[in-house]
């Protein structure tokens, strides 16, 4: 970092000549601290890219002006420094419960909003789904849940998130892509200010990463530009065609809320166990509040959804269930999204309620994950987080040392684990 406050000594012109030495000799250790060597790798690295950004179509001009004094943000979550320990992602989905992410206040609140929104912009919602097939109250959950309908103001500048990402993050390969990407934005017209992000990048009303901007975003309001930043039709559009090129299947629902039966084995609640849902419910689910389903929902194929184990609610989901996962990859996102996109349309809540549950440290969890890496149990990443795969493999560890079997990490399971060692 550049030194921005010259001590008295050298500012004034005064004291002694051992005040001078002292004051240089300052200076130069500041000079070489790990902290200026690693600016200077940086802007080093930064340069690096500039064929890459030529081959993408951005000019010198443009490429220097985006790169000008960038000094990488060390504070942003999933980098691995030299020295420090990995900071994993801190986005709420990967750290909260169910009950916490999925707050009954928050999904009342948006959903209030979620409705006059939806009679606000109905032409355009239905003409977003004639073109692309998604139902107009999934697109405004996405809005309400991504930056609550445009309310929340994105915190961070995108060209420095993903230059920070792409040279010191955890994917480097992939955010040096989406970095190119940035670059052919500010090419391509869209002001710099206008860039804002979270810390992974995502920009706009709905959240799009630079290289999606370029796969998916659409001007859907005519004016002759894309603007996922300002404009509604844009933006919603935006997303509906990015959904659809992920797969979504035109008019079919998120999931399903079921009562399962008594006694199930939880085990097999993991995307690789799938029947259509008629068969499931041959076996005994019975979808939430008595739902009729038509004979062409009975013939799609589901897996089964524990988000919290043996506790809380059970789900049947489709393939949409994934594509809205694909869009941000966390099973309490699409929980959230999904339901949200449920009451703007009726008023219900989950019919059964959350447990009070509590969820386990990042670390904690990491440490179940190698336990059940070592006993064969677990093939998946080691990151901390209580996925479909990693309740499987507990539910798979808890049957085979005669635990109570409820697939959820727990404090007990952890001890039984560490005393097993």
């Amino acid at each position: 970092m550049g030194i921005s406050v010259m001590p008295n000594a050298l500012r004034n012109g005064f004291g002694n000549a051992a005040a001078v030495l002292a004051a240089w000799g300052l200076l130069l250790l500041l000079a070489a601290t790990p902290g200026h060597a690693a600016d200077t790798a940086f802007q080093q690295y930064l340069q690096s890219l500039w064929p890459q950004a030529q081959q993408a179509g951005v000019s010198r001009a443009t490429f220097d002006a985006a790169i000008r004094g960038l000094e990488p943000d060390l504070s942003l979550p999933d980098l691995a420094v030299s020295g420090r320990p990995g900071r994993a992602p801190q986005q709420p989905e990967f750290v909260q419960t169910p009950a916490d992410y999925v707050r009954e206040s928050s999904i009342a609140r948006l959903a209030v909003r979620g409705k006059k929104l939806l009679s606000a912009h109905r032409a355009t919602l239905n003409e977003i789904e004639r073109q692309f097939g998604v139902q107009p109250a999934v697109l405004l959950a996405i809005w309400g849940r991504e930056t609550d309908f445009g309310g929340y103001k994105l915190p961070h500048d995108a060209i420095r998130v993903l230059a920070t990402q792409a040279y010191v993050g955890r994917r480097k390969d992939m955010f040096r892509g989406e970095l190119l990407a940035a670059f052919r934005m500010l090419q391509g017209g869209i002001p710099r200010a206008k860039m804002r992000s979270s810390w992974g990048g995502a920009m706009g009303l709905t959240q799009f990463l630079p290289s999606e901007f370029y796969k998916y975003a659409v001007d859907f309001d005519g004016d002759g530009k894309i603007d996922i930043w300002n404009s509604i039709p844009d933006a919603l559009a935006s997303a509906g065609k990015q959904l659809a090129g992920k797969g979504w299947e035109r008019g079919e629902r998120w999931a399903y809320e079921v009562r399962v039966p008594p006694g199930i084995d939880c085990t097999i609640a993991q995307p690789a166990h799938v029947m259509p849902i008629g068969e499931w419910l041959k076996h005994g689910y019975v979808p939430a509040y008595g739902r009729r389903l038509s004979p062409n929902e009975l013939k799609q194929d589901a897996s089964l959804l524990l988000p919290e184990g043996a506790y809380g609610p059970a789900f049947l989901t489709p393939k949409n269930y994934y594509v809205i996962k694909d869009y941000n990859f966390s099973d309490l996102y699409v929980l959230f999204v999904g339901h949200l996109s449920d009451r703007i349309l009726d008023a219900r809540p989950f019919e059964k309620p959350w447990s009070k549950s509590t969820q386990l440290r990042t670390e904690q969890v990491e440490t179940m994950q190698r336990t059940l890496t070592e006993r064969g149990l677990y093939k998946d990443k080691i990151d901390g987080k209580a996925g479909m795969l990693t309740r499987a493999a507990l539910g798979a560890y808890q049957k085979a040392h005669g635990l109570a079997l409820d697939c959820w990490p727990t404090a007990a399971v952890l001890a039984d684990m560490q005393r097993r060692k």
